[in-house]
């Protein structure tokens, strides 16, 4: 008996003495409970399973789980294997995350593009803003794959050295159709020489899933000094840098010449002045 007057008994379990503090039963709204370590417990509580062959064996249940995922995830690759060499033209031509990719020998670019919900007018159909943005996009990855992106916008790094940037002097765009929300297009793009001192680019747009061409565009491309904002011949140097890149083809865009006519005021039938 200790100081509080309860009785302790020493258990010997596993070697180890545990005493239980233990007093006489009480009456609890008609039913008997026990206070042990200062906490009321019922007579009639569960007590633990005692521990047999089959409670110590392992939950078959969450075994089973892992078998099952474990061949569920072997044969999803081996699907995936089976896709690849049915359609090894559609995994060569996938770009997940729309990166773009150099193809054709190295000498074209490609990537592709998502319509998006902001890239629409009211008709649901992307804009010749978004159009163009493709375009500068494109122009601006391919030299960056090539490994001619300089610290510049574009410019290669001998142009750097020589304070020189491209200057677009004429640019042709002919849309057939409009991509519409929710359309992939697939964007080509490449150069070719344009003269002794200019550099042209071409561009196709594509559906990307019936191939159809959208869009088709070509630019000329010449250098400027960045400080005395005059036009220069393409150096040696940058030559040796771009022209492994070249293409022998025509423009997708046959040059059109034809120049606007200046308009007369005086002759006009409508005037409207205060334009922003």
């Amino acid at each position: 008996v200790d100081v509080r007057g309860i009785k302790t008994k020493s258990v010997n379990s596993g070697g180890m003495k545990v005493k239980a503090n233990a007093q006489a039963p009480t009456e609890v709204n008609g039913s008997r409970s026990r206070i042990m370590n200062g906490v009321k417990t019922d007579d009639y509580s569960t007590s633990p399973a005692p521990r047999t062959f089959i409670n110590q064996l392992p939950d078959w249940s969450m075994l089973l789980a892992a078998i099952t995922t474990i061949f569920l995830a072997a044969e999803k690759q081996w699907m995936m294997l089976e896709w690849k060499t049915k359609r090894p033209d559609m995994i060569a031509d996938m770009d997940p995350f729309g990166l773009g990719r150099i193809v054709q020998d190295g000498l074209v670019f490609r990537q592709n593009f998502s319509i998006r919900s902001y890239e629409i007018g009211a008709d649901r159909t992307a804009s010749i803003e978004t159009l163009m943005n493709h375009l500068q996009e494109t122009a601006l990855n391919h030299v960056k794959s090539a490994g001619l992106l300089g610290d510049g916008f574009g410019s290669t790094p001998e142009m750097c050295k020589r304070n020189l940037f491209w200057v677009v002097t004429k640019m042709q765009v002919i849309v057939d159709r409009y991509p519409t929300w929710g359309d992939v297009v697939q964007v080509d793009t490449w150069v070719a020489q344009n003269g002794k001192n200019g550099m042209r680019r071409d561009w196709l747009l594509r559906d990307y899933k019936t191939g159809e061409i959208l869009t088709r565009a070509s630019s000329n491309w010449v250098m400027m000094n960045k400080e005395t904002r005059r036009l220069s011949k393409i150096p040696d140097g940058v030559r040796g840098e771009i022209e492994h890149y070249f293409v022998d083809a025509p423009p997708v865009v046959v040059d059109d010449s034809r120049k606007l006519s200046k308009l007369d005021e005086g002759t006009a039938d409508y005037v409207r002045d205060g334009l922003i």
